[in-house]
């Protein structure tokens, strides 16, 4: 005979009151919503004509630049000076 585990949920939850007001505040959400809000929060840009172009264009040049070797690895941006 398998046994199976046993899950159990509790209905309550509970929250310190010190910890609420230390955080300002707790918001509760159910999952779906977290990650509706999660893949929301990156605005999303569509380009199109000149801005479109420009941007390949930059694309463009940084591929032929590393492609090239002209391209550093830093660990910080102060490594850039």
């Amino acid at each position: 005979m398998k046994h199976m585990a046993k899950h159990q949920i509790k209905d309550n939850i509970t929250l310190s009151k010190a910890t609420i007001l230390r955080q300002k505040g707790m918001v509760i959400l159910s999952l779906r919503e977290y990650k509706r809000l999660c893949e929301n929060a990156v605005p999303i840009h569509h380009l199109e004509g000149k801005e479109a172009q420009e941007l390949d264009w930059l694309i463009r040049d940084g591929v032929a630049e590393y492609k090239a070797g002209k391209c550093k690895t830093i660990k910080s941006l102060a490594d850039l000076d």
